[in-house]
């Protein structure tokens, strides 16, 4: 059996793999069966042995390859094992990020024999009522003038507006979301800039975050913008460090923190300057910052200022 997962939505091709793999490990206990192979990392031969390879087990094998269609000199061999294949009880899952080219005979042959699933960017009322559910899974909801502007900011990228979600929903504490939220909170793009304000965290230089920080003040930036920002950035590092200090390989750890490939790479980057301990204890100073600005003890420049004189 053949599944083709593939299309430009990367994010809900991964979320709709990690579902399968996901229902996998809950009915095959042992779980020995179960081999992820990248295109472009292992040598075909890997491949190759892993479908003539007997399970041990009863039960099916379920074997993901990855990015296949990137690899152009093994294309015509992956095909013909793939052909060999059809008639098997075993569960081949190609998974393909971005549209592959559909002239291949490849291609072609997976579109007539898999189950085959492309994932197109959403639209309009699709986007809204994937957005909703999201919000819903995390236990908070928006208003539709809240949805309209978080799309009118985002876009359609569901990498974005995953994070965006996660961001608004902790912001609220499982409220509803409106549209003032969305105007604080999201930016069109990953403020990419926020790096470099924990990079200097990171290397404890204060002065130079100070720096930072007030130089996004002077650009207009709302200061709680700026700490949802540092919030957002010190929880994806605690995630990311506990997954690393249990020894989690990175294609692991993308897939368990659902995160944009470019948070993940640079969080993963920042989390070596910081022990485990370290960020615990930085996370809760942001929360005590937060919660001071919110009780009306401290404006939200001065919380700003005296967090990142005190991490």
């Amino acid at each position: 059996m053949f599944i083709f997962l593939y299309g430009k939505d990367n994010y809900r091709s991964a979320e709709k793999l990690r579902e399968i793999t996901e229902h996998y490990k809950k009915v095959h206990k042992v779980g020995l069966n179960l081999k992820s192979f990248e295109g472009k990392e292992f040598p075909f031969e890997d491949f190759e042995n892993e479908f003539k390879t007997s399970s041990m087990f009863k039960e099916k094998k379920l074997t993901v390859l990855k990015n296949i269609f990137s690899d152009k000199n093994n294309q015509e061999k992956f095909l013909e094992i793939l052909k060999e294949l059809k008639q098997s009880d075993d569960i081949i899952l190609i998974f393909e990020e971005g549209k592959p080219d559909s002239r291949t005979s490849l291609y072609k042959f997976l579109k007539k024999y898999s189950k085959s699933q492309e994932f197109e960017h959403l639209e309009g009322a699709s986007l809204k009522n994937w957005l909703e559910d999201q919000f819903a899974e995390l236990g908070a909801d928006i208003s539709q003038e809240g949805l309209e502007k978080l799309i009118l900011s985002a876009g359609n990228d569901s990498w974005q507006l995953s994070n965006e979600v996660k961001k608004l929903a902790s912001f609220k504490m499982k409220g509803r979301v409106e549209a003032e939220d969305v105007g604080l909170l999201v930016k069109p793009r990953i403020e990419s800039d926020i790096f470099k304000t924990i990079d200097a965290i990171a290397q404890k230089r204060r002065k130079a975050a100070l720096v930072l920080i007030h130089k996004h003040l002077e650009k207009g930036d709302n200061p709680l913008y700026l700490l949802a920002m540092i919030n957002f950035q010190f929880r994806n590092l605690l995630m990311i460090k506990d997954l690393m200090e249990k020894n989690q390989p990175y294609h692991t750890i993308q897939r368990i923190t659902g995160l944009h490939p470019f948070v993940v790479k640079k969080s993963y980057e920042q989390a070596d300057s910081f022990s485990l301990a370290d960020l615990k204890k930085i996370y809760q100073k942001i929360f005590e910052a937060d919660l001071a600005i919110k009780r009306g003890r401290v404006g939200a420049e001065a919380a700003l200022d005296l967090l990142l004189s005190e991490v």
